[in-house]
C-alpha cells in the first residue's frame, strides 16, 4: 500500500547519529512513511548499516549511494523516488518524536486546501526548548511572509505537498558549487501557494559541529552563483522595498564573490542594485573578515 509520507535524509559520513534517527523512524506510532535516503559520498559505515536495516526489514526504506556532490544533488536525486503525497527532510544528525508521523499526516487531512503548499512546524532541541520562536497564531502564510513580516527566528520543520514542490522544478544547480541555497524555490511557491503553520514539534535537532549550520560565511563565499539566483528572486518578488533592497546588497556581494562585476546584467531590479552597491562591497569584505577569523577560531580549538 502507498505511503502518504516520505522522510528524506541526505547523509554524510553520519553513522552514528543515524543509529538514533532510525530508531526514532522504528517508534513511530504511525509507520504511514517510508524512508529515503540518499548516501552522499560517505566513506564509513553507513552502507552496512543500511543493509543491516533493509535486513531487518522494520520500516519501509530506500537507500541510495551517490559521489560527494552536496546536499541540494542528494536532494534532486531523492525527488526521483519521492512518489508519496507528502515529504519533508529529516537530517541525519536530527530525530523525529515518536507521534511526529501520526501528527503530520493528521494535520494534513484536516486542515488541507487547494492552495496549500504543505506544512510549515516546529524543531526543537533536546531539552525540549523550541529552536527560535514558535510561530505567529495565524493558520497560513507564505515563507515570505512568516520570514520578513512576522520574522520568523530559529530551524523549522517544512513538509511538503510533492505534486506542488514539483511543479517548480527544476533548481537552479551549479557542478562547482557544494552548499547551494536551497531556499530559492519557497519564493517561487509563494506566488501561488501557502503554507498551513503547525505549532507542533515534528523534528528534534541537534548541531554538529562540522554540519551545515557552521560554516555559513564560507558557504557564502564559495557558492556565490547559487546565492545570487536565490537572492534575484528576492529582488524581483519581495513584499517591500526593504526587503528588496537587503536582497540587492547580497547580490551585489555574491557578484562579487562570483567574481562578475556587471551587477546589472541579470539584476531584475536595477534601481535597487544601484543603490546596494557600497554596501554589498562593505558586506562582502566583512564576509571575507568573517572567514578569516573563524579560520584562526578553528585552528585555536575555538569553534564557536
Amino acid at each position: 500500500m502507498k505511503k502518504s509520507l516520505t522522510v528524506f535524509t541526505p547523509t554524510y559520513n553520519r553513522e552514528k547519529t543515524l543509529i538514533r534517527l532510525y530508531d526514532s523512524l522504528c517508534s513511530q506510532t504511525s509507520q504511514d512513511f517510508k524512508w529515503v535516503v540518499i548516501d552522499d559520498g560517505s566513506s564509513d559505515n553507513t552502507a552496512a548499516l543500511f543493509e543491516k536495516w533493509k535486513a531487518e526489514n522494520i520500516i519501509e526504506l530506500e537507500y541510495h549511494y551517490q559521489t560527494n556532490k552536496g546536499k541540494l544533488a542528494a536532494q534532486i536525486l531523492a525527488l526521483d523516488y519521492i512518489d508519496t503525497e507528502l515529504f519533508t527532510c529529516i537530517d541525519s544528525d536530527d530525530y523525529m518524536p515518536a507521534h511526529a508521523v501520526e501528527k503530520i499526516i493528521k494535520f494534513w487531512k484536516i486542515n488541507k486546501k487547494s492552495n496549500a503548499a504543505g506544512i510549515i512546524g516546529l524543531d526543537s532541541y533536546e531539552d525540549g526548548k523550541i529552536a527560535g520562536k514558535k510561530l505567529p497564531d495565524i493558520t497560513e502564510a507564505t515563507y515570505s511572509e512568516l520570514v520578513d513580516h512576522y520574522k520568523m527566528q530559529g530551524d523549522k520543520k517544512y513538509i511538503f505537498d510533492t505534486k506542488v514542490y514539483k511543479k517548480f522544478l527544476p533548481y537552479p544547480y551549479f557542478e562547482d558549487e557544494i552548499f547551494h541555497e536551497v531556499s530559492w524555490i519557497f519564493t517561487l511557491i509563494d506566488q501561488e501557494y501557502k503554507f498551513l503553520i503547525s505549532n507542533e514539534v515534528y523534528c528534534i535537532i541537534e548541531y554538529q559541529q562540522d554540519g551545515l549550520s557552521n560554516g555559513l560565511y564560507k558557504r557564502y563565499k564559495n557558492s556565490p552563483k547559487s546565492f545570487m539566483e536565490y537572492r534575484k528572486v528576492k529582488m524581483q518578488y519581495g513584499i517591500n522595498k526593504k526587503v528588496k533592497l537587503k536582497n540587492a546588497i547580497h547580490y551585489v556581494s555574491s557578484c562579487l564573490f562570483a567574481g562578475k562585476w556587471n551587477f546589472f546584467k541579470n539584476s531584475p531590479a536595477k534601481a535597487y542594485t544601484l543603490a546596494a552597491i557600497p554596501f554589498g562591497i562593505l558586506l562582502n569584505i566583512y564576509i571575507n573578515y568573517k572567514i578569516i577569523q573563524n579560520t584562526n577560531r578553528i585552528k585555536q580549538g575555538k569553534l564557536n
